[in-house]
């Protein structure tokens, strides 16, 4: 799991009303049109979770004590905290409905961005399983079971229809067993790829294993798709001193070199894992 905490997000601690248990969990959606500029920026994603809340605390007529959400998913896989874990949602429609289920929006809205992507699904997934763990039964439903209104929308609904199923893991294919064969990247090759930008001749500059990290930089909303190529150029090291900072490096600590803790720290996130 990828959690963005409030502490993080610069948020103090929800003044939400506390409430130790729910039915289950509601999945929201945003409901008005949603930038596709979210696939490819996360700070994009942070942008319109901070937005969303601060359009909650300026609606005088709704008095919300805090964004109303207790998550929000974004398209890069991280969970979002909002009111956070034991706190009641001000999402669901009335204060019922409210006390009944907790709730989590995805960054999806009604045009624009409107498919929600693996990533995104799995953060919501997340946060139903987070949240189930402190005190959410097991109920999965949409905000339209219960409440007159669209949400969460055509394809979000689809999905909690089949019960919310955690999509498979992209990149990963089932080894002998019925395990999970997951890509190996070799940190010394791929520090010389990225050590060598134009190549040179007997350097490993297309070391395939490039590419596994370019692919989650991608997915980070860091590098954009078509220059993940296998050869971590000047491009991807920028991106990768992104992450470096993302992740609280700085000065020659985010130089967009990888080195092994911040290296791992992706793996953990994409699937891959990392050798010296």
């Amino acid at each position: 799991m990828q959690l963005v905490t409030r502490k993080q997000l610069g948020w103090p601690a929800s003044a939400a009303p506390s409430q130790s248990s729910a039915k289950g969990v509601k999945v929201h959606y945003e409901g008005t049109p949603v930038s596709t500029k979210l696939l490819s920026d996360h700070d994009a994603c942070l942008d319109e979770w901070k937005n969303i809340r601060r359009s909650h605390l300026a609606n005088t007529a709704e008095n919300y004590s805090d964004v109303a959400y207790n998550y929000a998913a974004c398209p890069h896989g991280y969970l979002l905290e909002g009111r956070g874990l034991r706190r009641r949602t001000g999402a669901n429609g009335n204060q019922a409905l409210n006390q009944a289920h907790y709730a989590i929006l995805g960054l999806v809205g009604s045009s624009g961005l409107t498919e929600p992507p693996d990533a995104m699904l799995s953060a919501i997934r997340d946060g139903i399983d987070l949240l189930r763990s402190n005190g959410a039964g097991n109920e999965i439903k949409g905000h339209r079971d219960g409440y007159a209104t669209a949400c969460p929308g055509g394809p979000l609904y689809a999905w909690v229809q089949k019960g919310a199923p955690r999509p498979e893991s992209d990149g990963e294919k089932p080894a002998a067993g019925g395990g999970q064969a997951k890509p190996v990247v070799d940190l010394s090759k791929l520090v010389a790829a990225a050590r060598t930008d134009p190549p040179k001749k007997g350097t490993p500059v297309s070391y395939a294993g490039a590419k596994v990290v370019e692919q989650a930089l991608v997915k980070e909303g860091l590098l954009a798709k078509g220059l993940a190529d296998g050869h971590f150029g000047s491009a991807t090291v920028a991106a990768y001193a992104k992450l470096q900072r993302r992740y609280g490096y700085t000065g020659r600590d985010a130089d967009g070199i990888p080195g092994k803790t911040t290296l791992t720290r992706l793996g953990k996130a994409h699937g891959f894992t990392v050798k010296d």
